[in-house]
């Protein structure tokens, strides 16, 4: 019961459901993209990733100077599995996550990103 706590937990703020339906759009995004997406502050982004790490809902891996964060496809938990296959289908159509979905596709790391 204490892994699926830990992913319905994970899943309980409004701004991770966003951060999983933009990696359902673009597989790897650095910390610095999601922020300017979500104008949240860099500390909180990276906040959100290590509580859906935690869940095994993401992983990031270190290329260079950033970390790239997915989507995990091969979580080991049956239930964040399951919940990453049903947001696949929820909130497409909301408002709030229409606007994401059209802002993601200009977002480029190489402007954004200082190194």
């Amino acid at each position: 019961m204490k892994n699926f706590i830990k992913v319905m937990k994970a899943l309980s703020d409004p701004n991770r459901i966003k951060i999983i339906k933009m990696l359902q759009q673009r597989n790897n995004l650095c910390v610095c993209e999601i922020r300017a997406v979500l104008k949240l502050a860099q500390p909180t982004i990276s906040k959100h990733l290590k509580v859906l790490e935690d869940a095994g809902l993401v992983v990031g891996n270190k290329e260079k100077l950033w970390v790239n964060y997915r989507l995990n496809t091969a979580s080991p938990s049956p239930y964040g599995a399951a919940m990453l296959t049903q947001l696949h289908q929820w909130f497409n159509e909301n408002p709030e996550m229409r606007e994401i979905f059209k802002i993601l596709p200009a977002i480029d790391r190489n402007d954004i990103c200082k190194p």
